[in-house]
């Protein structure tokens, strides 16, 4: 065999491995998402298995009840089975359940927030307006779980909000996905200096921090923070205005400090789940993201920070308490709730929600 035939075999052998290896690549993501699902729907049904009936009344709705969109993160009178009304077996199979959806160190996380409620009735003292109860973080599952199926679930109390939907059991959405933390630090007692948020505070002040001054002129938008996040508790976050300063105008370091940030919010969800959003930030390119800043740039100053792509938005405001309470969520404008999965599985699926 001639060179240039060798040459050509050489080429058609390389774009073959090329194509199996895109193939296998996409192959390995839907199995890994599967995963993902599958372990949900076991953790989901062996917890509906451990309830009697009025429990079980409780914690379930249909797919399509309005109730999946009524999330919050303040104290408030909820819909689904509370930790308090469990079983000591049953609250395990709950918190189980809650590590399926955001991996070991969003569990880490989630569990800290659940023990700061103690702390604080100690702060606030006996004349508190809202009962501060680890008992009072709710679980609730929309439809019927299944591993091939269509179906959501929600945990939430105070401070915390983790709606995930499952479509065909396969695609997942997890937000809106909501963490706070009051206090911010805990400045007495046995547990004095546990800061459960540190990453999310630390990592957004050491990019701005590491701005020089005339990014900082860009990135800043205003010497005082906001009250609380603006999108709050809407059932559809739209995109907020892209100001601040871009990705392209960050130099190296300050571009691994953003992503470094980022990376904190995706540490709290499921390593497949945030590999998948990691991928569609790429897809969608770094250079379209904008970090803007509120406030002061210093430790215990009030302040406020958002990362904005377009597809998704982080926020971040520590403001209230004398700056010792943060909020921070991240949303998807057109993802929350799973409705651009389901927009896109009942075009090509007849609708029958719940299976």
């Amino acid at each position: 065999m001639n060179l240039p035939k060798l040459l050509r075999l050489a080429a058609v052998v390389l774009s073959c491995a090329v194509v199996l290896m895109i193939v296998g690549a996409s192959l390995l993501d839907g199995i890994a998402r599967m995963r993902s699902a599958s372990v949900m729907a076991t953790a989901a049904n062996n917890f509906l298995a451990s309830l009697n009936a009025d429990q079980r009344t409780k914690a379930t709705f249909k797919f399509d009840d309005e109730q999946r969109f009524d999330w919050y993160f303040v104290p408030r009178d909820r819909k689904g089975l509370p930790l308090k009304e469990m079983t000591d077996a049953q609250r395990k199979l709950a918190m189980e359940f809650l590590k399926a959806g955001v991996g070991a160190a969003g569990f880490q996380k989630a569990t800290s927030i659940i023990s700061l409620e103690p702390v604080l009735a100690e702060i606030e003292g006996p004349n508190r307006r809202w009962p501060r109860d680890p008992g009072l973080y709710y679980v609730t599952v929309f439809g019927t779980p299944s591993a091939k199926g269509t179906w959501g679930w929600r945990f939430e109390g105070h401070h915390m909000s983790l709606n995930v939907t499952v479509v065909k059991g396969e695609l997942i959405s997890n937000t809106p996905f909501f963490f706070g933390a009051n206090p911010r630090e805990v400045r007495q007692g046995d547990r004095k200096g546990l800061r459960v948020l540190a990453g999310e505070e630390d990592k957004g002040r050491a990019l701005v921090q590491a701005l020089d001054e005339k990014q900082r002129g860009t990135a800043i938008l205003s010497p005082k923070a906001p009250d609380d996040i603006a999108t709050m508790n809407s059932r559809k976050a739209d995109p907020l205005k892209p100001e601040g300063i871009a990705y392209s105008q960050l130099n190296k370091q300050q571009q691994g400090l953003l992503a470094d940030l980022v990376g904190e919010y995706l540490a709290r969800m499921p390593q497949d789940i945030a590999d998948e959003r990691l991928k569609k930030l790429r897809a969608a390119k770094w250079d379209k993201v904008h970090f803007a800043w509120a406030g002061g740039i210093n430790k215990n100053e009030p302040s406020y920070y958002r990362v904005q792509g377009p597809t998704f938005l982080i926020e971040y405001d520590d403001t209230q308490n004398n700056a010792n309470h943060i909020h921070s969520v991240w949303r998807d404008f057109n993802g929350d709730f799973g409705l651009d999965l389901l927009r896109e599985h009942y075009k090509t699926t007849p609708h029958n929600a719940g299976n």
